[in-house]
């Protein structure tokens, strides 16, 4: 089986990436399936050449924001990788980011809701209360809570897939862990050693 592997933006997306496809029922190490975070977008030649047809050969696949979006598609094409849309090369793009794909299918509620039960719902009101941020909406608040202080992301993204109701993630993080191979095909075609 060829090995995949699945590039980030950074260590949050992967979190996401891999707690939605644990929750799908993957084993990502017998699917021969890596996730890694490239540490921002601009890095992503020195990935390509790395995993890309020029070195180890990998079927890559991918995630980026939006604003990456052009850049992403340029990097493949200079890798070799296209002609095609970003999709149909195999990455998929979240409208702004990650987070804000993640509240927009949880809603408001239920994103305070993950918050409160992480005993941070009042540093989230004080933050509400900054001139800065008064009259924004709740969704911009939360993507600010969530950007704002460091780890914040990192430590929220594997809450927010986990509470997604089945079925329900994010198009682009759906999309991108419907590319991985299917379990059960790889279940099927390890050798089975035990008694039958």
């Amino acid at each position: 089986m060829q090995a995949t592997t699945v590039l980030v933006e950074g260590e949050s997306d992967r979190l996401a990436v891999e707690a939605l496809a644990l929750g799908l029922g993957h084993n990502l190490a017998a699917e021969q399936v890596a996730v890694v975070p490239m540490g921002g977008a601009t890095s992503i030649g020195r990935y390509l050449r790395r995993f890309g047809p020029g070195g180890a050969g990998h079927r890559l696949l991918g995630l980026c924001d939006a604003a990456e979006s052009t850049f992403i598609a340029r990097a493949l094409g200079r890798a070799g990788l296209g002609p095609g849309t970003l999709a149909s090369l195999g990455f998929q793009i979240c409208s702004s980011d990650l987070e804000d794909e993640l509240i927009r299918c949880l809603g408001v509620e239920c994103v305070l809701g993950i918050i409160e039960a992480q005993g941070e719902l009042p540093s989230f009101r004080l933050l509400q209360r900054q001139p800065s941020l008064r009259d924004r909406t709740e969704t911009a608040q939360l993507h600010r809570f969530f950007g704002g202080r460091s780890g914040n992301k990192i430590r929220y993204a594997p809450l927010l897939v986990r509470a997604l109701p089945a079925g329900h993630a994010p198009e682009p993080l759906a999309r991108l862990v419907a590319c991985f191979p299917a379990a059960a095909a790889t279940a099927a075609s390890t050798p089975h050693s035990g008694p039958r």
